[in-house]
């Protein structure tokens, strides 16, 4: 079943079409035979016996846009005369910049933004170095640190690959809470090389956010950053993901009647995300959760797990269910997938508890298409854009770093981030909650600010400000 039409692959086509009655219906009927959607035309050109216009049209993936041109191509009376791929178009050049925050128009400016003013801003926080969050960038500024080696469902594509995702991530960060944020992308072979390399970096920053390392490696960076450094530390591919899973399931247990503690959660993918959403769900007060993996249930002695999962294991299927996913789910209340497409069917919602909870969230092809699921789940969320309740760490990261740099933490907590949790569920009003609508959407720039407001609290009440 191929995926509906999505902006994520849309193009723009500059046609002229013969100035004659039905030409433009003709290109409409054959964009919509071919299965794509026109999501806006310009203005048209008449040229004489010529009209110009550009068509932007959402299509599936790139066979299906060449399939759509090729139609276009094919019609008589319209002339295709260039086309573009839209996303492509929007990362050429990169997607962020720097900007001055300080004129230098004279004499007068430079003397104070540079030598010989400078001078006097540089002995002051050599004095007393607190003062570097107050007197430069770092107040405000989060490095966005990866090696490129889990980047999306893509896997170990490497650092250079993976910018197009941190400069995403910068966006974001400014365009929803106004952090300035920069990637940094690391050419190394190994965890350590990754924190020698932050703590080195750490100077310049207020915040570090790592991103897209592959566990257990990810696990090892971020503790022994916590360790070394008094600037916040947040692995947004563990803890984002998780503080927005629990928001979203927060707001599907008000809607189902049900209660935390009464719950059984299978989390499909036990790596760095998995192990995150275990443990935030654990804090939470979930009753039961049952992690899987390739080999299949994770259980406490279990062969070959590794230092997290034995972790992982210690704190969850108390009653060592063991067999595949497919077997765990049997009776369970909640799926939460982080780990790849297709890996479950209807047949197994079938099998679950009465009126499921399915969160698919394998990006950017989910455990379990919302059509397959369709009637069978009480609330279905997807880590996509283009399907209702999109789990989407967006919510999560913009606020709490927000938070914590707004408050002066040195930390982020585990009740900073069932804060965070709390506040982005919170966000959906009584009124607004629905099957389809338990998160807030992504461009409510209110919930940032909620989350910012909740964490800094959290963070005063949790003792790890910067004094």
């Amino acid at each position: 079943m191929p995926y509906l039409p999505t902006a994520a692959h849309s193009i723009k086509l500059h046609v002229e079409l013969a100035n004659v009655p039905n030409t433009l219906g003709r290109l409409a009927t054959a964009i919509g035979e071919a299965g794509a959607n026109i999501v806006s035309m310009g203005g048209f050109d008449v040229r004489g016996e010529v009209l110009v216009n550009d068509v932007v049209v959402n299509c599936s993936d790139d066979e299906h846009a060449h399939r759509v041109i090729a139609a276009v191509e094919a019609l008589e009376g319209v002339d295709l005369d260039s086309w573009f791929d839209r996303t492509f178009h929007m990362h050429e050049g990169g997607k962020i910049e720097v900007l001055p925050l300080a004129p230098v128009s004279d004499m007068h400016d430079l003397s104070m933004a540079y030598t010989p003013g400078v001078a006097r801003v540089c002995m002051a926080i050599h004095d007393e170095p607190a003062r570097a969050h107050d007197l430069t960038i770092k107040k405000n500024t989060v490095a966005i640190v990866t090696d490129g080696t889990a980047v999306l469902g893509l896997g170990d594509i490497g650092p250079e690959a993976a910018m197009p995702v941190m400069e995403g991530k910068a966006l974001l960060f400014k365009e929803f809470a106004g952090v300035d944020a920069f990637p940094i992308c690391l050419d190394v072979d190994a965890p350590e090389e990754i924190v020698e390399t932050v703590i080195r970096l750490a100077p310049t920053f207020g915040g570090i956010n790592l991103e897209d390392i592959k566990a257990p490696g990810a696990f090892q960076v971020e503790q022994a950053l916590k360790e070394a450094l008094d600037i916040p530390v947040f692995h947004d591919d563990q803890h984002g993901t998780a503080v927005v899973t629990l928001a979203a399931l927060r707001n599907s247990l008000k809607l189902t009647g049900r209660d935390i503690g009464d719950l059984s959660v299978v989390i499909a993918g036990v790596g760095a995300a998995g192990m995150a959403v275990g443990a935030i769900l654990r804090n939470a007060g979930v009753g039961e959760i049952v992690g899987v993996d390739r080999t299949g249930a994770v259980y406490e002695g279990r062969d070959e797990l590794n230092f997290a999962k034995e972790w992982f294991a210690a704190n969850t299927n108390p009653d060592r269910k063991t067999g595949t996913i497919h077997d765990v789910l049997h009776g369970a209340d909640v799926f939460i997938g982080l780990s790849g497409p297709g890996l479950i069917t209807a047949a197994d919602l079938r099998n679950m508890a009465p009126d499921p909870l399915v969160f698919a969230m394998a990006n950017p092809d989910p455990e379990i298409r919302p059509e397959e699921a369709d009637g069978l789940a009480a609330v279905m969320a997807t880590g996509r854009s283009d399907y209702p309740n999109q789990i989407n760490n967006v919510l999560a990261f913009p606020g709490i770093f927000r938070g914590a740099l707004d408050a002066g933490a040195t930390d982020i907590t585990e009740n900073m981030k069932l804060a965070a949790a709390d506040a982005i569920a919170d966000s959906v009003s009584d009124d607004e909650l629905s099957p389809l609508f338990v998160v807030p959407s992504v461009f409510d720039k209110s919930v940032p600010m909620a989350v910012a407001a909740a964490v800094a609290e959290a963070a005063v009440a949790d003792g790890v400000c910067r004094g």
